[in-house]
């Protein structure tokens, strides 16, 4: 989910096309094996897997993370009788934070053109190479069309992370806060204030059946919460 205050603090590190630095495996075993039943096996594949994985280890991520990843995917699993596409739902999520550098909106974007150009190497057939780039910029601001179902699965996937529990929601707020270590408090309390606010505001939080009953009264408890932290003055726990 990339709906975070800040400016980022400029691009990592140069890459090649496909970038691989190592295996896989190296990286997380169950998530590879996920990528290779969701793409296959041939090079360009592997490649491109690869290539993803190594961008959601990249040390400045601090809730972007291949954990996040992980969970995304298996809230989709929750979804999944809602999906119409599970392939594109996949797909999307694999490459929605694949660029993170906590620049809101251009982040998105260049994920989305990522998508576009791995996933062309990859021989994807192009209807699905869109379908995954307008799904990866629906987490803009995840406020899908009605009747988008995909749209609609791949962005509560995204924000499911807000229905945790409390304690787990905290190392969220506080990963989140530790990804922006470069911007001043008030500046951060500001800008996750007008994040969190605009994040109430809407009528649901979620736009599946499933989000809107089993996450949206959590969600949003924990939401109010962080409101009241940042409100008066409490410190959020260290990562």
């Amino acid at each position: 989910m990339n709906g975070d205050p800040g400016p980022g603090d400029g691009p990592r590190e140069s890459r090649g096309p496909l970038g691989p630095r190592g295996p896989q495996e190296s990286h997380e075993p169950t998530l590879a094996a996920a990528w290779r039943e969701l793409a296959g096996t041939e090079p360009e594949a592997v490649a491109v897997g690869t290539e993803l994985l190594d961008r959601w280890s990249e040390p400045h991520r601090r809730y972007h993370t291949v954990a996040h990843l992980r969970d995304t995917l298996a809230a989709a699993e929750r979804l999944r009788p809602e999906v119409r596409d599970h392939d594109a739902v996949r797909y999307a999520l694999w490459f929605h934070d694949a660029v993170y550098e906590g620049r809101p909106l251009e982040d998105e974007e260049e994920s989305a053109a990522l998508a576009r150009r791995l996933l062309t190497l990859m021989g994807t057939p192009s209807a699905l190479v869109a379908e995954v780039s307008r799904l990866v910029l629906l987490t803009r601001t995840h406020r899908p069309e009605e009747g988008d179902t995909d749209g609609a699965v791949v962005c509560d996937a995204d924000l499911s992370v807000l229905a945790g529990t409390p304690d787990a929601y905290l190392t969220y707020a506080a990963a989140i806060r530790a990804e922006y270590g470069h911007v001043p408090d008030d500046a951060f309390r500001q800008g996750r204030l007008g994040v969190l606010r605009d994040l109430l505001a809407a009528p649901h939080l979620y736009r599946t059946r499933y989000g809107r009953e089993h996450w949206e009264a959590r969600a949003r408890s924990n939401l109010l919460a962080e409101v009241h932290r940042w409100e008066s003055g409490a410190e959020l726990p260290p990562l």
